[in-house]
């Protein structure tokens, strides 16, 4: 894989975006940058057959895009993409959506390694959900048994990341545990973030957070 940024743009407000992200990118992490006019018309496949042994490809991506161009995009994805909608970006935490219980190690090293080189914070942030056995009895649940189930999240998460707090001791890290859908977690979370990273694994959650994201949104292939 060669040590190369690749950036498909076009004219658009998403495509200006990407180009000025890509840029900064490029002279953070001392890379080369390869700029890719892409055409609507294009499809993602000019930037999958320009892009593919980049070690970062970063693409223009509207909302009204994300259910078409986004899917095919990540779905064939060999390397990570980063997804700049048309707003500009703004300096802001690395967020990272995680799941505690399995954690993706590939996700993780391009999350704190993005928030080294941005000297940012690094977000984790771990949705979750109620016990199966609970949906039943939701709305008479003791809140002594909630506050049990929530400290065993917290306390997973704070075990996946603390392999990597030791290899990246100069990042600062704020754990979050939220009993939201992912999407919406991380929709509110990027309000306040610079970038969000995902795994591809969880495609579904990167497109409905495309169709309101507020900051580029790197997927990251396991």
């Amino acid at each position: 894989m060669e040590r190369m940024i690749v950036a498909g743009a076009d004219a658009s407000a998403a495509g200006c975006a990407a180009a000025y992200w890509a840029v900064r990118e490029a002279e953070l992490r001392g890379v080369p940058l390869h700029v890719v006019p892409v055409a609507p018309a294009d499809g993602p496949d000019a930037v999958h057959t320009l892009g593919d042994g980049a070690e970062l490809v970063v693409v223009g991506l509207p909302p009204a895009a994300a259910d078409t161009t986004a899917a095919a995009l990540l779905e064939r994805a060999t390397r990570p993409v980063v997804l700049v909608p048309g707003a500009p970006s703004k300096p802001g935490r690395v967020t990272v959506g995680l799941d505690a219980r399995d954690p993706a190690d590939v996700v993780l090293a391009f999350a704190f390694e993005a928030a080294r080189l941005h000297r940012a914070t690094l977000h984790a942030v771990h949705a979750w959900t109620l016990p199966e056995e609970a949906t039943d009895w939701l709305f008479i649940l003791a809140h002594d048994e909630r506050a049990t189930w929530e400290d065993q999240e917290v306390q997973r998460l704070s075990d996946a990341l603390r392999p990597w707090r030791t290899r990246y001791p100069d990042v600062d890290v704020l754990q979050d545990v939220v009993l939201l859908a992912p999407e919406e977690a991380l929709s509110h979370a990027s309000g306040n973030a610079g970038l969000v990273v995902l795994g591809r694994r969880s495609g579904g959650t990167a497109l409905a957070l495309l169709r309101s994201a507020r900051c580029p949104v790197a997927v990251v292939p396991a």
